[in-house]
């Protein structure tokens, strides 16, 4: 059982597998395909998904066995976290990990997952699965989240 506000309350590797995951936005940022500037280091979203992204839900469709169907797939712990530089700025986890607060669209905050819908921080219905794009032709699907 997820206790009332435990974000508020406890550091992330304080934190139990269920309050981990409920802290979690599923915005799907993360699942999409990012590109990074050869020269400028500089990290660019594209509008592609992970082949296991669901594009209708933006939540993965073998989560349990994400990394080994995806070996490059990243299994965020508070360890890696601020090594990750590619992370979405609105990422609960890296908010947190900041110091910041929760945004009033996350989950946790408003009850449900229709805010981040209607913020404009959710991938669902907003991409297209990696298998229907020619890898040379990424940088045409580069997008501002």
């Amino acid at each position: 059982m997820i206790k009332n506000n435990f974000w508020e309350n406890k550091k992330l590797n304080e934190m139990n597998p269920s309050e981990w995951e409920a802290l979690c936005d599923r915005c799907g940022k993360c699942c999409v395909i990012k590109l990074e500037d050869y020269d400028t280091k500089e990290i660019h979203y594209t509008n592609i998904s992970c082949k296991l992204l669901c594009e209708k839900t933006a939540t993965c469709k073998d989560y349990k066995n994400r990394k080994s169907i995806v070996p490059d797939c990243t299994i965020l712990t508070p360890t890696n976290l601020k090594n990750l530089k590619w992370m979405p700025k609105t990422c609960a986890y890296k908010l947190l990990n900041d110091g910041a607060p929760l945004p009033t669209w996350h989950p946790l905050i408003a009850g449900g997952e229709e805010e981040i819908v209607k913020s404009g921080n959710s991938v669902k219905n907003r991409v297209i699965n990696e298998l229907r794009v020619k890898t040379k032709n990424l940088p045409d699907y580069i997008f501002k989240w």
